[in-house]
């Protein structure tokens, strides 16, 4: 009996994952999708005259199953994926992009919703009906509804061979991560690298039966490498390992892939009567237009490069003090350690004893209850898809999600391992929704890469991992309090520059003394943080914001220059990867380029996640995170009259127009100023 077919029988009907084998997917995957096929010809060949309700709303419904199943199958291809799983992923993403092709270019389910679309006046619909039926049509139109036979079957083309592609892309990035690792015996050759670094590297070295230390490229090994090695050759043999990931000219090569992927893009673009793929994109952001987006991108650059630039200064002349004449970028992490030390006498093992993530995880579900009054109460009944996840039942003080006070269900995963990609993320394996009646909350999920506990320490985080933590848990909070009718406007269904204002804002309690004391407690003496050390990281907080601002401009850039236009002339035998990248980061580049590394071929966001001609709504988004903490700052940081709207604005996922709730909450449109004011004073 496969048990993705079943209806799970576990508590809040979540995943069943003791029960579900590898061999499940597949047939699970193919069943689901004729099931769902089924659901959607009895709306489109319904007799009934097309409504709202017959149409738009069953529509909205269809297909529960096998969302569940594909979110179960895919975040598990990030969080615990093997070879097994990503051979599944190669045979089930085509299926996938065919069903969806299918859908989108039903001509008899195209008509219905025209014609509810057509006649909309003839409805009295709610703010959020209004705008279900406005997205579904144009979901419809922008994938193609409105073109020929002949154009359709182009475009189903298209998004088959960019599925595969886009997944391609990051399982050679995956695969080049973990092939690569340095074997050291000498501990001379590792001086300057804390104590808690070298036992996490002699673990590693454990694991893989050898003797002395291993290093890897996974963050958590790397990062810490390139900031406290005093062995400058160690260093650049690390950077260039991992700047020359996936750009090797070996089975794991990305730079044709990225070719394919952006030629495909500009295609599905021109196809659909676009200029470029930002066009298409930017229509449905709160930019609009890649004008907006280079315009927004030119002006913080300028504003910032003169700040860059003194910094790059100030650490130029700690490097040749060490008789280093031309600095590199992998010495950037290092001196930047170093000035940082000296400016504000702190470095990050020094904070790190602090840092328990248990104390951590405790303040950011303090946090979350003093906002919006949430309680974390972990459960050990839930089936987890590997034995370090932790779960937690999430509830509210109040019964405001139906009948009792269970808001969520929160899957936390914080160490890396094989099979799990690099980075942190937050996704749903069950999305919220009210059906007949009934709010059916969702289950999310925390993912991250923190050091493991060893046999002598806790799991101890640097203070940048601090933030991801709560910048992770700002997208959960999106997830956890989705309070809307249809699935598809729930939770962190907005537009993608909205989607990182929760995250962005939550970083901002890491700074604010008061907060901080609250948690940051040495693991073995109680101590609180000191407040002298409280002073310090937030003095430290904008150290190096100006080349940090200029390195996201980069990727925005070029993100959007790969989007734009540009790609109508990208000839995919004679265009190459390296120079299109240095000469579109040229402005933004403050070391020099080094022949062997490029960033695109790793560059996941936009190759393989959801950020292609969208990266530049990181610093969109921080324009929206800083008015929106200026507002707290002014009024009190738990002020509970600013909570309760903020909570309106997260519970409201994408039922309306991102600016329209932003200005319900703030009483005006976000001001560039304040990310300015916060950066650079």
């Amino acid at each position: 009996m496969n048990p993705l077919l079943q209806k799970f029988n576990t508590k809040y009907n979540s995943a069943p994952f003791n029960e579900i084998k590898e061999e499940h997917y597949l047939p699970a995957f193919k069943e689901l999708i004729e099931i769902s096929k089924k659901e959607i010809e009895k709306i489109a060949n319904n007799t009934e005259e097309a409504n709202f309700s017959n149409t738009i709303e069953a529509l909205a419904y269809s297909g529960e199953q096998l969302d569940v199943v594909s979110n179960i199958f895919f975040n598990l291809n990030s969080a615990e994926t093997n070879d097994e799983i990503q051979k599944i992923a190669q045979e089930v993403s085509p299926l996938l992009s065919e069903y969806s092709s299918q859908i989108s270019q039903n001509e008899e389910l195209f008509a219905r919703i025209k014609k509810v679309f057509d006649e909309q006046e003839k409805y009295t619909l709610n703010e959020e009906q209004q705008m279900l039926l406005n997205e579904t049509y144009k979901g419809f139109v922008r994938n193609g509804a409105l073109l020929n036979d002949e154009d359709k079957k182009k475009l189903e083309k298209i998004n088959m061979d960019l599925s595969l592609k886009s997944l391609q892309f990051g399982q050679n990035v995956l695969a080049e991560t973990n092939n690569y690792f340095k074997h050291i015996t000498d501990k001379k050759d590792l001086a300057g690298i804390p104590d808690a670094i070298l036992a996490q590297y002699a673990e590693e070295a454990k694991e893989r039966n050898l003797e002395g230390y291993v290093v890897t490229l996974q963050y958590p090994s790397y990062i810490p490498l390139m900031t406290y090695a005093e062995n400058r050759e160690l260093r650049k043999e690390l950077a260039l390992e991992s700047g020359k990931k996936a750009f090797k000219n070996n089975e794991f090569d990305n730079q044709n892939l990225i070719k394919e992927i952006v030629k495909l893009r500009q295609e599905k673009a021109e196809l659909l009567g676009y200029k470029s793929f930002a066009d298409y994109v930017l229509e449905e952001r709160m930019a609009k237009s890649p004008a907006k987006v280079f315009e927004f991108l030119n002006e913080l650059l300028e504003k910032a490069t003169p700040f860059a630039q003194k910094e790059i200064k100030e650490l130029k002349s700690l490097a040749k003090a060490d008789g280093i004449e031309e600095m590199q970028s992998y010495d950037h992490a290092f001196y930047a350690e170093k000035l940082r030390k000296a400016k504000y006498d702190i470095d990050d093992e020094e904070l790190k004893p602090y840092f328990q993530l248990d104390k951590v995880e405790e303040a950011v579900f303090g946090l979350a209850n003093q906002l919006f009054g949430l309680e974390f109460v972990e459960i050990n009944d839930v089936q987890k898809y590997h034995p370090e996840v932790k779960t937690y039942e999430v509830r509210s003080q109040k019964s405001e999600y139906g009948s009792n006070n269970f808001v969520a269900l929160l899957y936390a995963d914080y160490h890396p391992r094989k099979g799990k990609r690099a980075g942190a993320w937050m996704t749903s394996f069950k999305s919220q929704k009210i059906e007949n009646g009934e709010n059916i909350r969702p289950h999310i999920s925390v993912v991250c890469n923190f050091t493991k506990p060893t046999a002598e320490t806790p799991s101890l985080l640097t203070f940048q991992e601090v933030t991801t933590l709560f910048h992770e848990f700002g997208h959960a909070l999106h997830g956890i309090l989705a309070n809307t009718q249809y699935p598809n406007l729930s939770g962190t269904s907005v537009k993608w520059d909205f989607v990182e204002l929760p995250s962005q804002f939550l970083e901002n309690y890491c700074y604010e003394p008061e907060f901080l004391k609250t948690f940051a407690k040495h693991y073995q003496t109680g101590e609180v943080l000191p407040d002298e050390k409280i002073q310090k990281i937030s003095d430290s907080k904008n150290f190096m914001e100006g080349y940090q601002t200029l390195r996201q401009l980069g990727f925005g850039i070029l993100d959007m220059t790969y989007h734009s236009e540009i790609a109508k002339s990208l000839d995919v035998k004679s265009f190459d990867v390296k120079n299109f990248e240095d000469e579109t980061t040229s402005k933004t580049n403050l070391y020099p380029k080094n022949p062997e590394t490029v960033m695109s071929t790793s560059f996941s966001h936009i190759f393989q996640g959801g950020y292609s001609a969208g990266y530049y709504s990181y610093k969109w988004a921080e324009v929206l995170d800083a008015d929106a903490f200026q507002y707290f700052k002014e009024n009190g940081i738990f002020n509970p009259e600013i909570a309760a709207k903020y909570k309106v604005l997260l519970s409201s996922g994408g039922t309306k127009d991102p600016m329209e709730l932003y200005k319900n909450f703030r009483g005006s449109e976000p001001k560039v100023e304040s990310l300015l004011k916060r950066a650079f004073g």
